[in-house]
């Protein structure tokens, strides 16, 4: 089992490519892209588009784990969910890296951004803003605000983004995503959401990245599993999962 599933209800690991130009939509050329993945994955058998027209092609929902590859007009996205290892998710994204440039014709030339992100989400039937405030705290200066009679917390997204390199062309960016809002807070009606954890390896390309795809891609992985091991699951990722489950 993957160790990330420990600490929350579902880990995912996902890889996004961003490009500058539009990606081919022919239908041949789709077809043949997701037909390769489908024989390295075969699980991968559903192919739908979603309402603004990029298409999905992913298996079994209802699995609890499974793979997902989108393509939209300028973004080739492949995901992982609940994997058995970090490794089992690496091996279809770099297949996707190996196999874009001459199926997709995608090349460093016409890449605007690469993205490795580490997913984290829990579920919780509660005011997320508030539980993710008092497991993580405001810090010094603002802590006393939750302390305030009567004040409950509406909204509380934090996010920082950082410069890995001199140029700050590579970059991380942890981020927090609650799904509640005023209405549920003044009714007390929670729906049962999820709290999203994201981090996020992102190398931008252009003048001075000379790597190849899966380069860049192996060496943002190391990145971000440090990161992740050392900060991320430590300080938020596991005060998170106890805050939810003292409720």
């Amino acid at each position: 089992m993957n160790q990330y599933n420990l600490d929350a209800d579902d880990v995912f690991v996902n890889l996004n490519l961003t490009t500058v130009m539009d990606l081919p939509s022919e239908r041949d050329t789709v077809l043949h892209y997701f037909e390769q993945m489908k024989k390295a994955f075969p699980e991968l058998r559903n192919l739908h588009t979603r309402e603004a027209g990029d298409l999905v092609l992913e298996g079994d929902k209802d699995q609890g784990h499974y793979r997902w590859l989108a393509l939209e007009s300028r973004r080739l996205c492949s995901g992982h969910v609940n994997p058995e290892s970090l490794a089992d998710a690496y091996r279809q994204h770099e297949m996707v890296l190996e196999v874009t440039p001459h199926m997709l014709s995608v090349s460093t030339l016409d890449c605007e951004a690469l993205d490795v992100m580490y997913g984290f989400d829990f579920s919780y039937q509660g005011n997320h803003d508030q539980i993710v405030a008092e497991a993580l705290g405001l810090g010094p200066s603002l802590e006393g605000l939750l302390e305030v009679p009567g004040g409950r917390v509406l909204h509380f997204e934090p996010s920082v983004t950082l410069s890995l390199d001199e140029s700050c062309r590579l970059q991380c960016r942890l981020s927090i995503e609650t799904r509640t809002n005023a209405f549920h807070v003044r009714t007390g009606e929670f729906p049962d959401e999820q709290i999203s954890v994201y981090f996020t390896v992102r190398q931008h390309w252009g003048s001075g990245v000379e790597r190849t795809f899966l380069e860049s891609f192996r060496r943002q992985c190391e990145i971000g599993e440090e990161i992740v091991q050392e900060k991320i699951i430590p300080k938020i990722v596991r005060p998170l999962a106890m805050a939810i489950a003292s409720r």
